[in-house]
């Protein structure tokens, strides 16, 4: 194997978990999520030959473009209902019900817009506002207000204020 070969093996490695955790976010099914996985391996492998400075940021960024392409490629919205559980019992409820609680907050996320979708998916992911800002192409300050807008779109949701 190639020594650029066995870096790029090596990093898919360390950051397999975000590269398919940015995928799911974006997948309406396991299959579409393996696909995005694919279309995302072969643009980390494009850039990475390109790339001066790797890092979580630019596997963030790049996979995201990449799911956020198919995303709008496809232009489906899925039609369900949204779910009604509150946001605030999902992040901090017992461990027995954190597997439901977790597949809920995913299915309204991947209700909001792709844009949306990744500044939440980034802060979920424990990323400073200024690093969020940094991937997406804004200001910090308008991280924040984007997240307390998101937040609150969830939270429509939750009430059932959004309606089918």
């Amino acid at each position: 194997m190639k020594e650029q070969e066995e870096k790029f093996t090596q990093l898919v490695r360390e950051y397999k978990n975000t590269i398919y955790t940015v995928c799911m976010m974006f997948a309406e099914s396991p299959d579409e999520t393996d696909d995005m996985v694919q279309e995302a391996l072969i643009n980390l492998w494009r850039g990475f030959q390109k790339a001066d400075d790797i890092c979580k940021s630019w596997v963030w960024r790049v996979t995201m473009n990449s799911c956020i392409t198919i995303d709008r490629k496809k232009r489906k919205r899925s039609s369900e209902c949204p779910l009604t559980a509150d946001i605030e019992d999902m992040l901090h409820s017992d461990e027995n019900n954190r597997n439901t609680n977790v597949k809920i907050l995913y299915d309204r996320i991947h209700q909001l817009n792709p844009f949306d979708r990744a500044i939440i998916m980034l802060w979920l992911d424990g990323m400073p506002y200024d690093e969020i800002g940094e991937i997406i192409g804004i200001t910090t300050k308008n991280v924040s207000v984007r997240l307390i807008r998101i937040k609150e779109q969830l939270k429509k949701m939750n009430n059932g204020k959004e309606q089918c």
